[in-house]
């Protein structure tokens, strides 16, 4: 039974850090793709939010006019970046238990808060016939279960496999994504319709930390995995013989 569970370890995680890869780069691709043929007038990372590149428009939302040639783009990212991630979480079978749910519940909520960004795109009118809401608890859901996912997964970093440092990494990151997410909700309750010249910044400090440390988290796991397989079929077929 040990032989077994040996033999399907090293696959299972790489299958682990390989989805955990994926899931923000599926997101970064689609802002890329979708903010890129966003060029009347140019879209900005610094001043834009996020969710205006999956509205196609033309809208007008808290001071921001919003066109997004291919928010088709942006919001399949939105749905499937959360939904690859959960699955890597899931995959990692190395957490069990209460281990294992306190990872399960933050990558859920982060999996729904993509799959309401994709449906309900945060336009003018969203607001207006009330789907904005569903819109904003899928943005809060997303920056909340994805940056505590980051501090459950670096303070699990023995069991899932990745370094000291990385641990670290990743709980910085979670760290400085709720206190971005913080700043990012007080400027919008305070601000109105006024237009905010930095949020789309702020806004992507509590949204690219975690999506550049998951990435290279998902590396480590791969990685490290894909070293220590044959020491670990030596070890199985030292015990049995």
């Amino acid at each position: 039974m040990t032989e077994k569970t040996d033999a399907h370890l090293p696959p299972q995680r790489r299958t682990a850090g390989a989805l955990l890869i994926a899931g923000p780069a599926i997101f970064l691709l689609g802002e890329f793709i979708a903010a890129a043929a966003w060029t009347d007038p140019a879209y900005s990372y610094t001043h834009h939010f996020i969710s205006n590149l999956g509205v196609h428009g033309p809208s007008t939302l808290f001071g921001q006019y919003m066109y997004s040639p291919l928010a088709w783009v942006m919001n399949t990212g939105f749905l499937l970046f959360g939904i690859t991630i959960l699955a890597g979480v899931a995959t990692l079978r190395d957490l069990s238990g209460g281990r294992r749910w306190a990872t399960l519940v933050p990558a859920t909520l982060l999996a729904a808060g993509g799959v309401l960004l994709a449906l309900f795109p945060g336009s003018g009118e969203a607001l207006e016939n009330g789907t904005g809401e569903f819109h904003s608890m899928g943005a809060f859901a997303g920056f909340i279960g994805a940056n505590t996912l980051a501090l459950v997964l670096g303070s699990r970093r023995r069991r899932i496999g990745i370094s000291p440092r990385m641990g670290a990494a990743l709980i910085a990151v979670g760290v400085i994504g709720l206190l971005s997410t913080t700043l990012y909700l007080a400027m919008i309750f305070t601000a109105g319709d006024t237009p905010i010249g930095v949020i789309g910044l702020i806004e992507r400090g509590a949204v690219h930390p975690f999506l550049i440390g998951l990435i290279c988290a998902g590396a480590s796991i791969w990685q490290r995995q894909t070293v220590n397989a044959p020491t670990a079929r030596s070890i199985t077929a030292g015990q049995a013989a």
